[in-house]
């Protein structure tokens, strides 16, 4: 049957693949009749089964606070009752506006990853934004993680000003945006270029939703590739590949059974993927130049292939253990920096029965300029300095 890869088709076939419904951007009677989140399928949601993605509703997204608040007052009532009876989420009165102002007064300070990963004080209360990871015999863990709302919206119109203006898809984790998505389709003889250009010419930057550190990713998609972008900048904006490779080179392969960039909502953009990402790979790092001083912000987000080679290198050390041998061939400007610090920080938690599989990771490189990168991009991503040190020649630190 031949896929529907229209603009508003490829809407309906991402949210399909991720919430199990089209998710129309319309909210119908009975949804506006409900109280608290309404469920597609027509009961109540129940968080604690563990759902996947859920469909959101454009009307429900604060666009001053920039958080979809339904989702956001969903999670917090579930998880954690005392403090959502407090902030009163359901009612716009001075208690919700301090919050939400709370709120976006910390995203725009510390970016919106560390806000999931640490959370919030507000008041009395030390509020959870997000539940990560759970180990495999944690069930109290693994409730909480289940309990994480993550939702799609498509046709998201996310502007104060111009509210006639809307993406093609938003991307939220417990109501706080993560992800855009503008869409194209060769079949108009538009592709991945024009998103790009979209982007770069349509998305003003001062807008609250494309502020540095409020979405983790911007993502140009069309049927034969994807591209994103970390930082929007209007026409300077820097978008790179997020493909898997074609025959030694750039682009997808063919795809039999769908479109060749489901790849990356059926596998990187699942729950389980986008939670690991967000814990192990994404992050606002700071860079200090030596001769002005001056810092500067990057937010980093993995490419396919350095996420594809650091998944695979501790899958297998995870099955075989320690002591075998590999050859990665990383083309120069691929990242190599990156991808050896974030398998160098994902290693040293490694464990099996229990037991640690890597007492210490050594990291040898006969590159003054490579070691002083991948030096600097460990130090970064180690969140515990006493777990790392360096070793420069003459045996000195």
């Amino acid at each position: 049957m031949k896929t529907d890869t229209t603009e508003r088709g490829l809407e309906r076939l991402i949210c399909t693949a991720m919430a199990g419904d089209p998710c129309d951007p319309q909210k119908p009677d009975k949804a506006r009749e409900t109280e608290g989140p309404f469920d597609r399928s027509g009961g109540s949601l129940s968080l604690a089964e563990g759902v996947g993605w859920i469909g959101g509703y454009p009307e429900d997204y604060d666009r001053e606070y920039c958080v979809d608040l339904v989702q956001l007052s969903a999670f917090l009532r579930e998880t954690q009752p005392e403090a959502s009876e407090a902030l009163a989420l359901d009612d716009d009165g001075p208690n919700r506006r301090k919050f939400l102002a709370r709120l976006q007064g910390e995203i725009s300070k510390r970016g919106t990853i560390d806000v999931l990963l640490h959370g919030i004080g507000h008041g009395a209360h030390d509020l959870d934004l997000f539940y990560g990871t759970p180990s495999p015999d944690n069930e109290k863990a693994k409730k909480l993680f289940a309990a994480n709302r993550f939702s799609v919206t498509r046709q998201l119109h996310y502007s104060r000003d111009e509210t006639q203006l809307a993406l093609d898809m938003g991307l939220f984790i417990n109501g706080l945006p993560v992800a855009t998505f503008e869409l194209k389709n060769s079949l108009t003889k538009q592709t991945v270029d024009d998103a790009v250009w979209q982007y770069k010419k349509d998305r003003n930057p001062r807008e609250r939703l494309f502020e540095f550190g409020r979405c983790i990713a911007h993502f140009a998609v069309d049927d034969h590739e994807v591209r994103f972008c970390t930082h929007l900048k209007g026409k300077a904006s820097w978008f790179l590949p997020f493909n898997l490779g074609w025959n030694d080179g750039a682009g997808n392969p063919p795809n039999p059974d769908g479109i060749k960039t489901e790849y990356l909502w059926k596998r990187v953009l699942t729950r389980e993927s986008l939670t690991n990402i967000i814990e192990n790979y994404a992050q606002v790092v700071v860079k200090k130049d030596k001769k002005t001083g001056r810092k500067e912000k990057t937010q980093v987000w993995p490419r396919y292939h350095q996420l594809d080679v650091v998944r695979k290198l501790l899958a297998d050390a995870e099955s075989e253990g320690a002591g075998k041998r590999y050859l990665i061939q990383h083309s120069a400007g691929s990242g190599k920096s990156n991808s050896i610090a974030w398998l160098a920080h994902q290693l040293i938690g490694l464990k099996k029965a229990d037991r640690p599989i890597f007492d210490s990771i050594i990291v040898v490189t006969d590159r003054r300029l490579l070691d002083r990168q991948i030096r600097d991009t460990i130090k970064q991503y180690t969140q515990v300095k006493a777990t790392i040190g360096a070793v420069r020649e003459g045996g000195g630190k």
